[in-house]
């Protein structure tokens, strides 16, 4: 094993910014077999030091948090080549600003973690679900490691939103693409909308059928069944409503934790995966406890993984954490 040294990426805001340190070492032990991690302070800039073996940097490329990655050589860095799993344009990720948008880059660990649970590897063409997505951060990092991304949100303006943010990038792009919005009925009575997009990476791509799939649904996600096939998903991966501004939109209106409305949802959600998946979920932890959490993800026969601390500090109503498990 070498010893490397990780420069964290400088685009991180002030308050995650603050965590972006311990996130990073705990993300880094769900990643690969690594010891002897510290914070080491170089040339008066942090980095994260760890030794490895080299085969597992091409994986460690994909860390929510890394800018770059070097070889310590004595007093000398030397800059290992980056492999990164991001075939799109980075601005899929960051144009679009709005209130209440998720970081980022906690998408990308969110994500990360969740896949390096399952049995299918991050550089799968994988097939991942949101089931409360609002307006598409977790769908669109997922489109960016080329997965296929699925979704549902009970929000008209957040799924109109997302619908027209994802033609226009895709146009401006000029990436060869199909989309269309769709009434969706039951006995003819209207249960919702689904946005489907289809596209390739290039004309040939697209014709020769090389393509990525989206889909959302503008549904309640405690509907979810109705309008996707049992073990669809390799992953479900989820940033849960926090409970402060809005509450949880749950059948029986809101709640102020997002444990009542995942309660209900998870049976629902566990039967879209399949086995040897993994369902991750990031929650306010005043609006109930990991124990809490963990005995909803068990009752539904999922096994919960003994992660490292993810849990940090958004604001003074808010402790986000996740929790990941596993479907036998």
């Amino acid at each position: 094993m070498s010893r490397y040294a990780l420069l964290i990426l400088p685009a991180f805001n002030r308050v995650y910014g603050e965590s972006s340190v311990r996130l990073t070492r705990s993300e880094l032990e769900v990643f690969a077999t690594v010891s002897d991690v510290e914070e080491t302070r170089i040339g008066g800039v942090p980095y994260v030091t760890f030794e490895a073996d080299e085969p597992d940097l091409a994986l460690l490329s994909n860390l929510s948090s890394v800018y770059a990655i070097f070889g310590m050589e004595g007093d000398l860095l030397r800059p290992m080549e980056m492999r990164p799993l991001d075939r799109l344009s980075s601005d899929l990720i960051t144009i679009q600003k709005y209130a209440g948008k998720t970081n980022e880059h906690f998408t990308k660990l969110l994500l990360n973690v969740t896949v390096l649970a399952s049995d299918f590897p991050l550089d799968g063409h994988l097939s991942v679900f949101d089931p409360m997505c609002g307006r598409g951060t977790t769908l669109n990092q997922a489109l960016m490691y080329g997965y296929d991304a699925y979704g549902i949100d009970v929000d008209g303006k957040d799924f109109d939103a997302y619908g027209g943010f994802l033609r226009t990038w895709l146009k401006n792009k000029r990436l060869k693409h199909t989309a269309e919005t769709v009434p969706v009925r039951r006995e003819r009575a209207l249960v919702g909308r689904r946005l489907n997009v289809s596209f390739g990476l290039s004309k040939e791509a697209f014709k020769a059928g090389e393509t990525q799939q989206v889909a959302v649904v503008n549904a309640d996600t405690l509907r979810s069944r109705e309008f996707f096939k049992p073990r669809s998903f390799d992953v479900i991966v989820t940033d849960a409503p926090y409970g402060v501004q809005h509450g949880s939109k749950g059948s029986t209106g809101l709640s102020r934790s997002p444990l009542d409305l995942i309660a209900k949802a998870v049976p629902v959600w566990a039967e879209l995966l399949r086995p040897g998946g993994a369902i991750g979920i990031a929650w306010n932890t005043y609006g109930g406890s990991r124990d809490d959490l963990a005995a909803i993800l068990t009752s539904n026969g999922l096994d919960v993984r003994a992660y490292p601390d993810f849990a940090h500090w958004v604001d003074q109503a808010i402790v986000r954490d996740i929790m990941v498990a596993r479907k036998p």
